[in-house]
């Protein structure tokens, strides 16, 4: 599959036939993946392919609290988690908020679920004085993550960047046995989607890019 045909169709698949991703396509994606950057070319990814049942059954008890929450602020008509604008969603508000199976079901119905880990004590994260929450680290996991996903469409497959369950990072640390200065980053199902969508909604280059400063221009075609 040519590039772009894949960075313009890699989209996010919850739904899956049922199909299995064998071993060795899993280790493929891997393989391939693991030559994303990372800051001072750390290396501090890692990732736990998970298959058994159980685990993956755990996975998505532990990514219920946080897709109530989500529901319930989406129901209040705020962004889910935003780390700007406090919610206003009480805590008895979202404890009768049902968790919304489309968030977690995933885990339970892919073939395979990868655990994306970040070692904090090989990043640079550049903004850990600034007042606002930390993003920096990411750009040592999240092209790993990225990579994965491109080669899983390239192969057929799909899947998915969860964080739901990060939010409960202990708990899944406990679950799968990770060092504590191991982030989760992210948990992806994996499988083949019942559909394939090939035209996806984003925002134009004009509505993203401007020239030379935030309030500038549009940046256009020419």
């Amino acid at each position: 599959m040519e590039l772009n045909e894949a960075m313009r169709t890699t989209f996010s698949a919850r739904e899956f036939t049922g199909e299995e991703v064998p071993d060795d396509v899993v280790y493929a994606l891997i393989e391939n993946a693991r030559f994303a950057p990372s800051g001072g070319n750390r290396q501090g990814n890692r990732v736990i392919v998970v298959r058994d049942p159980n685990t993956r059954e755990a996975l998505a008890k532990l990514a219920e609290p946080a897709a109530k929450r989500y529901a319930a602020q989406i129901k209040a008509g705020e962004n889910p988690w935003n780390a700007v604008i406090p919610t206003k969603v009480t805590a008895a508000e979202i404890e009768a908020t049902p968790a919304p199976t489309m968030l977690t079901n995933s885990f339970r119905d892919a073939s395979v679920v990868l655990v994306f880990l970040v070692d904090l004590k090989a990043v640079a994260s550049m903004d850990q004085d600034l007042d606002r929450v930390g993003v920096i680290s990411g750009a040592s996991i999240y092209p790993f993550v990225w990579n994965t996903l491109l080669g899983a469409r390239q192969a057929g497959f799909g899947g998915t960047i969860t964080t739901l369950a990060s939010a409960r990072e202990g708990e899944v640390q406990i679950l799968l046995n990770i060092p504590s200065h191991f982030a989760v980053a992210a948990v992806v199902p994996l499988g083949k989607p019942k559909k394939q969508l090939t035209k996806l909604k984003r925002n134009s280059v004009e509505e993203i890019a401007m020239k030379e400063r935030f309030d500038g221009p549009a940046f256009e075609k020419s």
